[in-house]
């Protein structure tokens, strides 16, 4: 499967900066290169034609921290278009907004949190995509009421389904103009006209292209890349560093755009030989039916019977003097000058990989002297031409890397067939967009696109029941995908003075690069965490997943945990014949999405352990299994807090020291109760989970594999006479229900509590595996309260009793204790963070913190086991994989981490 995301199906661009290519009638159209000297551009046009937002009155609708927060406009009377499109000559490429249902919920413990902390509505943007998702859909233009039915059963040209107005009386849609760029925004405005009553706006194609480039490059992390010799390296870009960079569209000509800031560009350079070029030649030359049909050819041509090569004319020898191999090419189409023979005594092929060669590298030959001629240090490349097509990706980066001397590099985008139409929706007044910064935007690649091996397989899948029903038929249908198609062998041609470049393996699939694109979440409540040290060198994923053997075990611990998941996910729904059926759904469904990065890791961008952790989870959540763990967590969370009593008695009968020491040994004792382990799993069917503990616990020997206890001790108590501070704020992140939290880290905070330190839980805003969440934290400390005063008082003191659903008046005596314990929710659901997305709430209360506790595998191990802060900070786990305790600290499986880090 080639494609596994919502509502679209391939990602490719058909407009260029000189024309169109049409696939469809098999025909060249554009105006060429006709102006070759530089222009100026213009600002991107914000359209005043649309109605204007009346923001009066808005408010976040719904929990305040919502991970998906709405904003309300009640004063707002006129539809807002949320649709934007790019009609080319091959594809149609829509972008379209819609909006996250949330219902109202009353949560007093996060107001109090909220007076605490000084946090308010009023400090909040309201934007009309506040809590939204922008999608990426394509088309082909000849299917073009494929797209009209399309947005007709979205209702998008009305607003979407989520609009409160389109189904009132007189919701007439005469008024509706809907933002378009390319050829097909003039030839089909009188289609749409017709058959969804909207006028289109048309857009200049260059404005639209540098706006959405822009965008794109500011709000993706892992939107750019790099991609030589069959191996894509994603690149991060600073936006604070991104201008000026050289941005060159191939399409049938080629436009060289020097891009200095929002809206400030011009077209400094270009060349009419381009994919028009390609194309045209092609089809004369070979017969070729299609574009797609003429790249195919190319792999497996062998340009050495067409191209006159250096050692042609020096009789097989190098030409040294001047750093010329053997193999280069020094005319293309050369040897048909000297060689008695016609056309039809060439292959096709041949014909085919000589032409992509002479225009790949001449494009980026000329592409680099602009770049030199300005002095800017970043080329992309994007437009028709490209369409992910591996090959022809190398060969321009071959030409820029062999012209500048390694100096520079070309640089491609992950949604590069979409710029055109995200600058049309930027073109609508107050959009927003301008003022998200990139950790406010998170990617999530639901599936659900019928892309099977290069083709389209079916128009853009609707609701869930749609869904399960084409999961069922792909399964059966197989999961192959194309084989990869072996190229000529490296190192034997080349093309304008350097080598061809070798592909990985020696094969190198045409589609191989084809990277899908996902549903964007526009999140503005999500922060940086700012107690990171240096937040533009953090990296959460500690396990490199670009090393096959490490990628190919982790996809098979995956692959075996999923019969068993999917049984709690089946039950977790009372077992009917419907959870049975999103059961089975959801594993094809899965499988396919590892499928498919197994074959190409990058496919979803920049992938790590916690990527593919959190991508399971989604997957759940797509198929309506919201808590497959819930009926588990609650049996053991009982069973923990009837014991729990009797350890804080035991706790208090010991002196600080000792207690210090016992604390941390049952926080990395109860970490050991993680159903995401398959280790663990087996330990259940052997004994309760008190049992369990209790063995745990009897083995905590020191020293541990990683054991900084005694700096952690120092800094707790230093000696008798010179007693340090206390902490004044810690950040506990909390892991797993059950024992991990009731007998580990609510007595480790109950310690730091007495001692006048503040702390606050940090526990998932969603459920992932049987991890708490912030939303049960609450009513587990309100049961505790009731055994202890230091947890009353503090919980008291933070809002948790107001909120939790048992009665603890009849509990112990002394509420006077003030200093507070909170719970914050961290803005994921994963059993993993990246501290570079995470609730506001948990921003601001981050600010006054010093001290982070970071505990479990997901958090500290597979993720942050490497991350620097501001503040001290202890990183606590045990670990439940031979492989992971293996690489990372050298140890054996059950293996404990207590890792003590002094501010940096």
């Amino acid at each position: 499967m080639d494609n596994l995301t919502e509502d679209h199906q391939e990602f490719n661009i058909g407009i260029d900066g000189g024309g169109s290519i049409n696939n469809t009638d098999n025909q060249f159209i554009g105006r060429g290169e006709k102006e070759m000297a530089p222009i100026a551009g213009n600002s991107i046009h914000r359209s005043s034609s649309r109605p204007q937002l009346d923001l009066s009155g808005a408010a976040i609708q719904g929990n305040f921290e919502e991970r998906d927060p709405t904003i309300l406009l009640p004063n707002q009377s006129d539809d807002i278009s949320h649709l934007a499109l790019d009609i080319g000559g091959s594809l149609i490429k829509l972008v379209y907004f819609s909006r996250h249902e949330n219902q109202t919920v009353t949560d007093r413990r996060r107001k109090i949190i909220n007076a605490r902390l000084g946090i308010t509505n009023v400090n909040r943007r309201s934007y009309p995509i506040l809590g939204g998702r922008l999608h990426f859909v394509k088309f082909e233009t000849n299917k073009i009421n494929e797209c009209l039915d399309f947005i007709y059963s979205k209702q998008l040209h009305r607003g979407g389904m989520d609009s409160r107005h389109w189904q009132s009386e007189g919701s007439a849609t005469e008024n509706t103009i809907i933002k378009a760029t390319g050829g097909g925004a003039y030839k089909f405005a009188d289609l749409f006209k017709d058959r969804l009553g909207i006028s289109i706006e048309k857009e200049d194609e260059m404005n639209c292209l540098v706006a959405g480039a822009n965008f794109l490059l500011k709000a993706i992390r892992h939107e750019a890349f790099t991609h030589m010799e069959g191996q894509k390296e994603f690149v991060q870009i600073d936006s604070n560093d991104l201008f000026p960079y050289l941005l060159v569209n191939i399409g049938s000509g080629v436009s060289m755009i020097k891009v200095d800031g929002d809206g400030i560009f011009q077209r400094v350079s270009g060349t009419n030989v381009g994919g028009g070029t390609y194309w045209g030649l092609g089809k004369l030359l070979t017969k070729c039916k299609s574009f797609d049909e003429l790249l195919e050819l190319s792999q497996r041509g062998d340009n050495r019977t067409i191209d006159m090569l250096v050692g042609d004319i020096y009789g097989g020898m190098d030409y040294s003097k001047i750093g010329l191999s053997a193999s280069t090419i020094a005319s293309s189409f050369g040897k048909a000058i000297s060689e008695n023979k016609d056309l039809e005594d060439y292959s096709p092929e041949d014909i085919s990989l000589s032409l992509l060669r002479m225009i790949s590298y001449n494009i980026g030959q000329i592409a680099y002297l602009n770049a030199l001629r300005f002095g800017l240090k970043r080329i992309f490349f994007g437009g028709f031409f490209i369409r992910g097509h591996a090959y022809t990706m190398d060969t321009i980066s071959f030409a820029v890397q062999f012209w500048s001397k390694g100096q520079a590099q070309a640089m491609f985008l992950r949604h590069e067939g979409f710029l055109g139409a995200i600058g049309a929706f930027m073109s609508y007044e107050k959009h927003g967009l301008d003022d998200l910064m990139v950790h406010q935007f998170v990617e999530r690649f639901p599936m659900g696109a019928p892309y099977i091996g290069g083709s389209v397989h079916g128009p853009p899948l609707g609701d869930l029941n749609e869904k399960i029903s084409w999961m069922e038929k792909f399964v059966q249908k197989g999961t192959e995908i194309t084989a990869p198609v072996p190229t000529a062998p490296p190192g034997t041609t080349g093309l304008g003075g350097f080598e061809v470049p070798s592909s990985k393996g020696d094969a190198l699939r045409p589609d191989a690069s084809k990277l899908n694109v996902g549903v964007l979440h526009l999140v503005p409540s999500l922060e940086v965490f700012p107690l990171l040290s240096d937040p533009k060198i953090y990296e959460p994923n500690t396990i490199d997943l670009s090393d096959h053997g490490e990628l190919e075990y982790w996809f098979t611990v995956l692959s075996e945990h999923m019969p068993d998941l999917v049984d709690k996910a089946v039950a977790s729904e009372g077992g009917t014949d419907d959870a049975k059926r999103r059961g089975d759904a959801f594993a094809r469904a899965f499988s396919a999405h590892l499928a498919r990065l197994m074959e190409e890791p990058a496919a979803y961008g920049k992938l790590g352990l916690a990527n593919l952790l959190e991508l399971r989870e989604e997957c759940l959540r797509e198929f309506h299994f919201h808590d497959v763990y819930r009926s588990i967590k609650q049996r053991e969370n009982e069973a923990s807090l009837a014991v729990l009593p009797d350890l804080l008695m035991e706790l208090d009968s010991m002196n600080e020291e000792t207690r210090l020491l016992t604390l941390i040994e049952g926080v990395l004792a109860a970490n050991i109760f993680d159903w995401g382990s398959r280790a663990c799993v087996d330990l259940y069917h052997k004994g309760t989970i008190i049992e369990i503990y209790r063995m745990s616990r009897n083995k905590m020997q020191r020293p541990w594999r990683v054991d900084d206890f005694d700096l952690f001790k120092e800094r707790m108590f230093s000696s008798a006479e010179k007693r340090p501070r206390p902490y004044k704020r810690a950040l506990l992140f909390v892991d797993n229900s059950g024992a991990d939290i009731v007998l580990g880290m609510l007595p480790l905070a109950r310690e730091l509590l007495r001692r006048g330190t503040e702390v606050v839980l940090v526990a998932n805003s969603l459920p992932a595996l049987n991890d708490i969440t912030a939303m049960e934290l609450p009513d587990i400390v309100a049961e505790a309260a009731k055994h202890c005063d230091i947890l009353r008082g503090a919980a008291e003191a933070g809002g948790l009793l107001v909120d939790a659903m048992i009665n603890v008046q009849d509990s112990p005596r002394d509420s006077s204790f003030s200093v507070p314990l909170m719970v914050v929710e961290n803005g994921c659901g994963s059993p993993c963070i990246d501290l570079r997305q995470v609730s506001s709430e948990l921003a601001a209360v981050a600010k006054d913190a010093d001290l982070v506790i970071l505990e479990g595998m997901g958090r500290s191990l597979h993720t942050n086991f490497n991350a620097k802060f501001k503040c001290d900070a202890l990183k606590l786990a045990m670990v439940k994989n031979q492989r992971l305790a293996a690489k990372l600290i050298n140890g054996n499986i059950y293996d404990c981490v207590c890792r003590f880090e002094p501010a940096n």
